[in-house]
């Protein structure tokens, strides 16, 4: 056996330049240091105001421009520590400074519960009240209103704080969800079929491995990732399990209706939209993603199509590499299209350190974009040299264009909008790309390629993410009629969903339902589902700028300023599109299946 060399880097073997620039937000990190032990001296401008919050109106203005000052200097603290345990959550220090970040946050924290329940003393006429009398409050506008529609659900100030104050013990299952997943997991090296033994992880896995032509490198990969998921899975049933637990307790304690009530009462959007997204895609996109699975089969000439083949590439003699540069340029001529503002952001994004790319031992696995106010958003990607990283990129891209323009012209409050649309921005960027790509070629198997890769895209959104939303669905159906959640309920739960819509155009081994460990997204609400909604707008959006071009351009980048001023239907609605009815989803996934049938349409021409 021929054993490879190349094994993965020790963060400080990196090269500086693969690696972003840590030191726009803290020079030093003993200038961090400094910014986490003057938070509680800040949180004093706030607390100063306790049991007067809501005295007169300009009262009410001056407390909260000092509880922004205080969240933005929080935002500059917590994201610098949560990037470098993210880089390298191997290193003990950064392990040391990611905890301290969350005690001294879960302290600082409960002394300003007060805040809130001051805040639900106003009523809607005393609101528009200090809106007459202080003109200066507009900008916080939508923050009182929906501090308005909380107050049936909010405890008394002492419940409150005593919650608040456990803060870090309610977000100690994702922390340890991902201490274990970054630090502690091992995965077996794998060999290809020439015999060469090649390094394994997660985000080698999910990046590299599972998008290879080599049948034999995907499936021992699978099996590698399988085997160690297995060693964990009664650990990380156990962590899931205390995550649902506590969301159906809190939901119960504030008296909503169920859990899933709870968690969309963030995201303003009704049960109808959540179920919507779910139900529609899960029935109608599933035939078109059958047929697309038969296809690969019988042009891989697979006896059986595995679930670790779905990502195989298509045209496995086909497979454009590309540098860093070389894509980035590509995508900075894709994204022109959105116009000289857009595009400076982009070039910035590429240019300034915002984007950090090596492959590291420690680092997390897959892709995101965090963004600290006032300063710009930092990108984590692990680059490996194919033109399906160009698409990954330009995802993430997507949220930087988004929270960088929304930083740039909204105040910290107003800048993040429901998660309901947070995915639209990344998307779109990957639909530009992809007609960009399409345009600049006559290659019938690069166009081929390109439509595989829009394929992708659909199937990480309508596919991977939307199962994962339906298997939250099923688990806080089960947990709310008192089931254990056990790794074996979990795994089978999460085997059902994706047989139900795979059906018989795959082979689904039992391992398949591990796969419910790979993704922190169940420690956050109900995201998983909301990738479907960006894409279902994004998708829209795609076909109006084609169309129309700079107005539908126009549109989009005022939607994009406005942050989270607005609710997610009258937010998305300034782009000319409405969610609140079934159509665009409809109109989403005809798309898919015209991509399919451009695919296999492709082939009856040879």
């Amino acid at each position: 056996m021929t054993i490879q060399t190349n094994t993965r880097a020790k963060r400080q073997e990196v090269p500086a330049e693969q690696t972003w620039k840590l030191t726009d937000l803290f020079p030093t990190s003993e200038s961090w240091k400094l910014g986490i032990e003057s938070l509680e001296k800040e949180a004093e401008q706030v607390t100063a105001f306790k049991g007067k919050v809501t005295e007169t109106a300009t009262t009410l203005h001056r407390a909260l421009a000092a509880l922004e000052s205080y969240r933005e200097k929080v935002v500059r603290v917590a994201t610098y520590s949560n990037l470098k345990v993210n880089a390298d959550g191997s290193d003990p220090d950064n392990q040391r400074d990611a905890a301290l970040t969350g005690s001294v946050l879960a302290k600082t924290h409960a002394k300003l519960s007060f805040f809130y329940s001051e805040l639900l003393e106003l009523t809607s006429d005393k609101v528009q009240q200090f809106l007459a009398e202080e003109p200066k409050l507009k900008v916080y506008e939508k923050i009182l209103y929906d501090t308005l529609e909380d107050k049936p659900h909010t405890l008394t100030p002492e419940v409150e704080e005593t919650l608040a104050a456990l803060s870090e013990v309610h977000g100690a299952p994702h922390g340890i969800y991902q201490r274990a997943k970054t630090a502690d997991m091992q995965f077996e090296p794998i060999t290809n079929a020439e015999g060469v033994e090649l390094p394994m992880s997660e985000s080698l896995f999910e990046d590299r491995y599972e998008f290879s032509a080599d049948i034999t490198t995907r499936r021992n990969a699978y099996k590698s990732l399988t085997k160690t998921l297995d060693n964990y899975k009664n650990t990380f049933a156990a962590v899931y399990a205390t995550e649902v637990t506590k969301q159906v307790t809190m939901a119960k304690l504030r008296r909503y209706p169920s859990v899933t009530d709870m968690l969309l009462a963030p995201q303003q959007v009704t049960k109808e939209m959540y179920h919507n997204q779910l139900d529609i895609i899960g029935k109608e996109l599933a035939p078109h993603m059958q047929r697309y699975a038969k296809l690969k089969q019988e042009k891989l000439g697979l006896e059986e199509l595995h679930y670790c083949d779905l990502k195989a590439p298509l045209d496995p003699e086909f497979n454009p590499q590309t540098t860093y540069e070389e894509a980035t340029d590509i995508i900075l001529d894709a994204l022109s299209i959105m116009g000289p503002e857009y595009h400076e952001i982009m070039k910035k994004s590429i240019h300034k350190g915002w984007i950090d790319r090596a492959d590291n031992i420690g680092k997390a696995n897959g892709a995101f974009c965090s963004s600290p106010y006032g300063v710009h958003p930092y990108i984590l990607i692990t680059w490996t040299d194919t033109m399906r990283g160009a698409f990954v990129l330009a995802h993430e891209m997507g949220h930087a264009g988004h929270f960088y323009l929304a930083g740039q012209n909204q105040s910290l409050m107003n800048t993040r909008p429901s998660t309901y649309f947070i995915e639209a921005p990344s998307t779109l960027n990957e639909l530009l790309l992809a007609e960009h790509l399409m345009q600049a070629t006559e290659d019938v198997r690069m166009k081929r390629w390109v439509i595989t890769q829009l394929l992708g895209t659909y199937h990480h959104n309508f596919v991977t993410h939307l199962l994962e939303g339906e298997l939250q669905r099923r688990v806080y159906d089960l947990a709310e009629n008192g089931v254990p959640l056990t790794a074996d309920v979990l795994t089978e739960q999460k085997l059902a969903v994706i047989k139900n819509f795979w059906g018989d155009s795959i082979t689904i081994d039992d391992r398949v339902g591990l796969t419910w460990m790979r993704q922190q997204h169940y420690y956050m609400g109900l995201y998983p589902y909301t990738y479907s909604a960006g894409l279902t707008v994004s998708t829209a959006v795609a076909q109006m700028i084609k169309d129309e071009g700079r107005p539908a351009v126009n549109r989009w980048l005022d939607v994009l300023k406005a942050g989270g001023t607005k609710k997610p239907l009258d937010l998305i609605k300034l782009a000319g599109v409405d969610m609140s009815k079934p159509d665009a989803i409809k109109v989403a996934i005809d798309y898919v299946g015209s991509l399919v049938d451009e695919l296999i349409a492709s082939y009856e021409d040879e």
